[in-house]
């Protein structure tokens, strides 16, 4: 694959993320019972970046739990003949609580269907919310994030690359085009 386009450099992350963290906020009416649950694997640095603004802005820390939806996902054995689960464990009481997944890009909304899957497994929340840095179109699911970084339409046949500092050791995400 090759790079088509850098559609976000370092500085355009962090103002996506004070803008989301900003519509939470507000949303919300504050970050009482928020809980940010980042669905693995770059969901995870995008909430723990988001609860970090949060807390700048608000003086609270909300917490982050981690999404694992390999269990849940509709296309496990096609990942793998034998794929490996990983069950979550119940790292925080989501009753009664506004629980945002938080995800890298949106798609085809299949990883978001998974991780309601998951969170109605860990108790019932009082309402579910969803937060993306890129929703590239193409929905296969009637699912539609709350918060949207940035809006790109894409092909099918393109790609989108988030790259997150803790993960990848830069911050930027690409269009990557097949050769």
């Amino acid at each position: 694959m090759k790079t088509k386009a850098i559609i976000l450099d370092d500085k355009a992350i962090q103002r996506a993320t004070t803008r989301i963290a900003h519509e939470i906020i507000e949303r919300n009416k504050g970050v009482k019972d928020v809980v940010l649950a980042g669905i693995k694997t770059r969901g995870v640095p995008f909430a723990e970046r988001l609860a970090k603004k949060i807390e700048s802005i608000e003086g609270v820390k909300v917490p982050v739990i981690t999404l694992d939806i390999t269990f849940y996902r509709d296309d496990l054995t096609q990942i793998s003949p034998e794929p490996r689960i990983n069950r979550n464990e119940v790292q925080y009481d989501i009753k009664d609580k506004i629980v945002v997944l938080v995800d890298d890009v949106i798609f085809t909304g299949r990883t978001v269907r998974a991780a309601l899957d998951a969170i109605m497994d860990m108790g019932r929340a009082r309402k579910v919310q969803l937060a993306v840095l890129i929703d590239r179109g193409h929905r296969e699911l009637p699912i539609r994030p709350d918060f949207v970084g940035k809006n790109v339409p894409t092909s099918k046949k393109e790609l989108v690359s988030v790259k997150f500092r803790e993960t990848d050791e830069i911050d930027q995400v690409e269009i990557l085009a097949r050769e």
